[in-house]
Formats: C-alpha cells, structure tokens, sequence
C-alpha cells in the first residue's frame, strides 16, 4: 500500500506531461469500460449480452449430477457448402460444454476438430485473446475448418490447421462465447483461475477421449493469449510433475502477435511507430517523457497488488492512445489498413451465424447468446494486464519444452519489435546462444515468408505481409509454419514448388 501511494504521489507531480500527452485524445477514451467497447465495435461485433451469466442453468443440467460433467455431441451443420471429396460426416467432429471441477457452476465451450490427415497427429488448442474474446473469432476467420459466407453458409478452409492437427477451440475465460456461470464468483480476475480452468477443462476432455492422450499436445493462440498461454502451459507443466490427474503431453506452446511482458513491450511502442512513420520525432520526444512512470507502474503491479496494477493500466495505454490520436485512423491490427468511423473489421457474420437458430441447436446450446467479446470479462481482468508473463517461461525451457513466437510485421498493438525485445531479453541458460543465432529466411514453397531466430527450444519468427491476425493474413504460411514447428523442422524450406500466396 504504501508503494501505491508513492506512485499516485509520482502521478501527480508528472501530471502536466499527462495533460499534454492527452491533448488529442477523447474526453472518455481511457476508461476500461469505454476501451472494451471500442474493442468490440471495431470488429463489427454486437453481442446482445456483456457476458453469459445466468439465473439457471440454461441447459437444464444439475450441478450435483456426475454424469452432467460432459455435454458433446457430434456436430452436424446441415448448411455446410462441402466441396470436397470428404463429407462432415466422414470427421470427427464434437461441440459441447465439460463441467469446471473446481468452480462455483462454469461450464466450459468448446469445439473439437479430428485431424483430416490423422487421429495420431498432434492435440492443438487455441485461444483467442481480448480478454473476453470468443475463439470462434479464430475457428471461422483464421486457421479453423470452415470460414462463414457471405448467405451464412460454410466453406472449407483449405488452410485450416485440422490439416495438421486435432483442433480445440475453447471459450474462455468463463462467460466468453458459449461458456457460461450461474455464479458470479466463477469470473476471472487473474492467470491462476484463467490457468486453472483450463487445466481443468483438459482433464474432462482427455478422460472423455482417452485415445488423444498420448499425442503430442501444443498449447497456440494470439494477443492477450500472451498471458494466457505461458501461464497455461505452466499449469500443466506443473499438474504434470505433481501426478494430480491425467498426464498431458505437453511439448510446446506458441504465441501469435501477443501481450507478454508489458513493460518491455509498451517501452516498444514509441520505436515502433516512428520506424514506421505513425508519429513525428518531436511527437516521439514527447510520448516517451512519461515512459518512466507507465515502468514505475508496472514494477509495483508485480509487487503490490490491485490498486497499482489498474494505475499502470491507465498511464500506460495513455502512450498507445496517445500514438492513435497522432496517426489518424490507422487500423492497429494492421496499419497498411485505414479504419471507416469505428469499424476496422467486418466480424459482423459470426454474431450472425452461430445466434441462428439451427445452429444453436446443432451445437447444444439451447437458448444461450453467443457473447463475441465479452466487455464484462475484459474489465474483470484489467488487474492482470500489467503483470509480467515472461517469468515463468524459463523454466518450461529449461525443461525442453518448445516455445515459438511469432509476429506479423504489420502490427501496431502486439508488435513484432516489442515482442523480438522480450524474447531476447528473457534470461535463460540458452539466452547468449539465441541473442548470437542469425536470422534467417523463412521459405514457404520457394517464398520469403519472414525471418527466423532460433536456438534450442526457442524460436521467434516475423511474419511477413501481415498483421496481428497471421493466420487470417497468411494462411498458407501459418499453416507450414505449425507444422514445421511441431516436425521440429521451422528452419527448413519446404519442398513444393507452388509460390506462397495470400488469401487475403
């Protein structure tokens, strides 16, 4: 508490710099309520409700029935545009809710995709970040099997990453998407019960199928996944050592375009924006009088707690609202793109598509809403948005465990250079090694797709012509580059002779 004071005291000395450095923003624009909103309005998504929490039990099941911790089915989308010479019926595929063993009342959603190629390829879940966003943003516009038309219908992705792998989508954290409470208390606020959710949601899944235990299981995501996914792995990493349930094969995790170690990252953005010309030197000068203040900020989050935690939420967005205000209406997901009013993509259809009726009852999921992007679950977890994630990560390399981290070029808000810096800051045995590896080409199909570092377990990877999304941008990329990375094999060029061609 009293290094809380200390820094409101530091505020407010340096309050001038901030009064300058918002001259151009909008009255309301650093309230988390306001950015949650401004989040969900630039994708196009209009969730009818701010998170799934409900009175009863909108399945019906009871909590203290043991046969009520599965709700699958296998999934069958009449509206499904099959133009290849597999039918759905042919694939494995299941949509339903496990039960969380150690909430109040949460029921996890999830999707769950059979390899095309082989039930034996590796287990691959993914999780969208936001915090608050549906993964189902991921499933129909990035690397799943389908993609949704433009009549509400669905077509094969031919880039999915069920090519490669078994695939899981999960919604998370609780109240995001389908995943819904009857107890407030279940709301997350920080990476123990994000983390241990998940863990718990794996052990339900892997009892259901005992067939997909053994296989190799690789944890992926992108953006405020950043935190998710290193506390995640070393959840299971953890439950793993400690025999508490079923072994988990875990022998990597990779993080698209994501929010690790804000600290480094957010000291990043000023460089980043005036390399690519968003803002002048003298607007460089003056954003970064008040970098000092957003690390003071961020060094006491990790240290003391709630309050300090959500003031260097605020001081440190002010330097990236701050570059907004400068650079007009640049799309920050990607800046070769302009947003039109606040709308910086169309997401619109999957509101659309997973609120129809049929579809809901093919998935099992009643009357429930489809919450896209959950500003509920976003605010709950502002506390956890300045806390260092890198430090756990060490551990899980020391123990062999992979670790890929990729970045589009294009990105402003989960940039690749702030993400190059944390990675080559991260102290581990092999950190000399790695900081010494040259960069090299990463080729897909004769084409240059990005530059690679690697040493050991870690590797990093700029993805070329792309932004925060890769997969949506790069899909014949994202897709070699999973599978390079699960063969072990990132470094290598790929043999066909096609030319490497985005899909956007």
């Amino acid at each position: 508490m009293k290094h809380s004071i200390v820094f409101f005291f530091l505020l407010c000395l340096l309050s001038p710099l901030f009064s300058d450095a918002f001259l151009n923003l909008p009255s309301n624009s650093r309230f988390p309520s306001v950015e949650a909103e401004k989040l969900i309005r630039e994708l196009n998504l209009f969730p009818e409700k701010s998170i799934n929490i409900a009175d009863h039990d909108p399945l019906g099941l009871s909590l203290s029935d043991d046969d009520a911790k599965i709700v699958e089915r296998p999934l069958k989308l009449s509206n499904l545009i099959d133009d290849s010479t597999v039918s759905v019926q042919d694939l494995g595929h299941h949509a339903g809710y496990y039960k969380i063993q150690h909430s109040h009342a949460a029921r996890m959603f999830y999707f769950f995709f059979e390899s095309r190629n082989s039930k034996e390829d590796p287990v691959v879940i993914w999780l969208t970040g936001g915090p608050g966003c549906s993964s189902e943003l991921a499933l129909f516009y990035e690397n799943g099997p389908f993609s949704i038309t433009n009549n509400l219908s669905l077509a094969w992705n031919e880039y999915g990453w069920d090519k490669v792998s078994n695939l899981l989508y999960v919604d998370q954290p609780v109240g995001t998407g389908f995943s819904y409470t009857t107890d407030r208390r279940d709301v997350r606020h920080d990476e123990t019960g994000v983390s241990d959710d998940l863990y718990d949601f794996l052990q339900a899944f892997f009892t259901e199928h005992p067939e997909f235990v053994k296989n190799d299981f690789y944890i992926t995501g992108e953006s405020y996944a950043g935190h998710y996914i290193p506390a995640f792995a070393a959840r299971v990493h953890r439950g793993n050592k400690a025999k508490e349930g079923l072994h988990i094969n875990l022998k990597g995790f990779a993080i698209g375009n994501g929010l690790t170690d804000p600290a480094i990252q957010y000291g990043a953005y000023s460089d980043y924006a005036l390399d690519m010309g968003l803002i002048s030197k003298s607007d460089y000068s003056k954003i970064n009088r008040f970098l000092p203040v957003c690390e003071a900020g961020i060094k006491l989050c990790g240290t003391d707690g709630k309050i300090s935690c959500m003031a260097s939420y605020l001081v440190c967005n002010a330097i990236f609202n701050s570059i907004l205000a400068r650079a007009g209406d640049v799309n920050y997901y990607d800046i070769r793109k302009k947003c039109v009013g606040n709308l910086c993509y169309d997401f619109s259809n999957l509101d659309k598509f997973l609120n129809q009726k049929s579809v809901r009852q093919a998935l099992g999921v009643g009357d429930l809403e489809f919450v896209s992007c959950s500003p509920t679950v976003y605010q709950a977890l502002l506390v956890d948005w300045m806390r260092n994630l890198e430090v756990g990560i060490p551990t899980l390399l020391e123990d062999g465990i992979k670790l890929l981290i990729y970045a589009g070029e294009y990105d402003l808000i989960c940039n690749w250079l702030g993400n190059s810096r944390w990675v080559h800051a991260m102290q581990w045995s092999g950190q000399k090694e790695f900081v010494a590896s040259p960069e090299v080409l990463f080729e897909v199909e004769g084409s240059k797709a990005g530059l690679l570092k690697n040493y050991g377990p870690l590797s990093f990877l700029k993805v070329h012509d792309a932004g925060h999304m890769v997969p949506m941008d790069q899909p014949k990329a994202a897709l070699e580059m999973l599978k390079r990375w699960m063969e072990g094999s990132l470094a290598e060029k790929s043999t066909e002779a096609e030319k490497l061609i985005s899909s956007m």
